[in-house]
């Protein structure tokens, strides 16, 4: 095989959650034009049907499965409709996430709650789900942050925390299922990159952190797929429990 090929996932099956807008939806497309099949999952049901016409567009067959990470039962409803339908599971992606911008002492209990529930914990119901449906060779790459690691000068206790227990979480499963099962999990920490999230940010905001990236600008959403693809296929398979920040630099100021 060439150093190329070891790139494709031809013949492969992916699933993607959160996978109803920006990365997600980034993802989703960069996985099909590597080749895999690919199972597309988000709360919003509706916004699923344009995710799964743009990979059908590249060629691939796609299904669309209602999910609320949060919610164990509805992980293991997403592996089993995987099986069913695709007959397979060797690529799993742990995108789903949100975040809240509230200052440490006004944020409540169940908004703290709600961001460990999805980023966290849901991360970890997913890759539980289909960590008993993978075979050897897969690979689960878990979505991480760059905030993680360091600050963002807006008030994200509850995100950063659950981007940080990530990085945990990645080296933990990496540590238990590499040798035993022959899955690797890794994780990708992005840096700034435009998403709904950020929309949701105070004017300005991506352009005033431009001034922390060695690159100059924000990251394209194509860029983060890229480095997904790799950890995703045989071209990374020597490696495991790693976090691969795409941050332009941001981490070395």
């Amino acid at each position: 095989m060439s150093v190329l090929e070891q790139f494709r996932l031809d013949g492969k099956v992916a699933v993607v959650t959160g996978a109803s807008s920006g990365l997600g939806v980034a993802f989703a497309e960069g996985l099909a034009d590597a080749g895999a099949d690919v199972v597309v999952c988000a709360r919003r049901v509706d916004r699923l049907a344009k995710t799964k016409e743009r990979v059908e567009q590249l060629g691939r067959r796609c299904i669309a499965v209602a999910c609320d990470v949060a919610v164990p039962e509805h992980c293991t409803r997403v592996a089993e409709e995987a099986m069913g339908e695709l007959g397979r599971v060797d690529v799993l992606v742990n995108n789903a996430g949100i975040g809240t911008a509230v200052p440490a002492t006004r944020e409540t209990p169940e908004e703290f709650r709600r961001v460990i529930d999805i980023n966290l914990n849901g991360s970890y119901w997913m890759a539980q789900a289909c960590g008993r449906v993978m075979q050897p060779g897969s690979s689960v790459v878990n979505i991480g942050s760059v905030l993680g690691l360091t600050t963002a000068d807006l008030p994200q206790a509850a995100y950063a925390a659950s981007k940080a227990a990530i990085i945990g979480l990645t080296r933990d499963l990496a540590q238990q299922w590499t040798g035993r099962k022959g899955i690797r999990v890794n994780a990708l920490a992005p840096g700034f990159f435009p998403s709904e999230m950020t929309d949701e940010y105070p004017e300005n905001y991506l352009e005033q952190q431009k001034g922390r990236i060695p690159a100059g600008r924000v990251g394209r959403a194509e860029e983060l797929a890229a480095a997904l693809i790799f950890l995703a296929s045989d071209a990374a398979s020597y490696v495991t429990g790693v976090v691969l920040p795409v941050d332009g630099g941001l981490l070395t100021t």
